[in-house]
């Protein structure tokens, strides 16, 4: 017996679920191209590349222009192993894909917190300024480049 106003929204919801057709998918897919995680990071190592030359071009110290390269790598590495991991996986039921992803992502953020703990020992003259801005500029990159990604056709409404 269903009472609740959420039952019945749920039982609607599902009512309305109408699945795509061939054409439908396919329209979909052409809309929105897959987007190769390889391309992301290779952006995220350019644009930390790029942030490091201008951290090192405003302030004059080399020193700077490591650490948020440094910053930048925290990033980077991460992502690419990530992205390795992911690649190498086999397709499989959707309960283990999902501890496969949250297994990885562990992996990144520890990875991640690591390289940012031994950032003291391994860049001579650390700038924690600097590090944040490679690291958080990096990070905020990959929301940047699914927005602009080639190949997104809008259509007109």
């Amino acid at each position: 017996m269903k009472n609740s106003a959420t039952e019945l929204q749920d039982e609607v919801e599902v009512d309305d679920f109408k699945p795509l057709t061939a054409q439908e998918a396919s329209a979909w897919r052409q809309r929105f191209p897959q987007v190769s995680v390889w391309r992301i990071v290779w952006v995220q190592a350019v644009v930390g590349a790029v942030v490091a030359l201008i951290a090192w071009l405003v302030t004059g110290r080399a020193s700077v222009g490591w650490s948020a390269a440094y910053g930048a790598l925290a990033v980077v590495i991460p992502a690419a192993l990530f992205a390795r991991g992911m690649a190498r996986q086999r397709p499989g039921d959707a309960g283990s894909a999902m501890v496969r992803i949250f297994g990885w992502e562990l992996v990144k953020l520890v990875l991640c917190i690591a390289m940012l703990a031994a950032a003291p020992k391994l860049v001579p003259n650390l700038s924690w300024l600097a590090l944040l801005a490679g690291l958080i500029v990096v990070m905020k990159t990959y929301w940047i480049a699914l927005l602009v990604r080639s190949g997104v056709r809008k259509t007109e409404a």
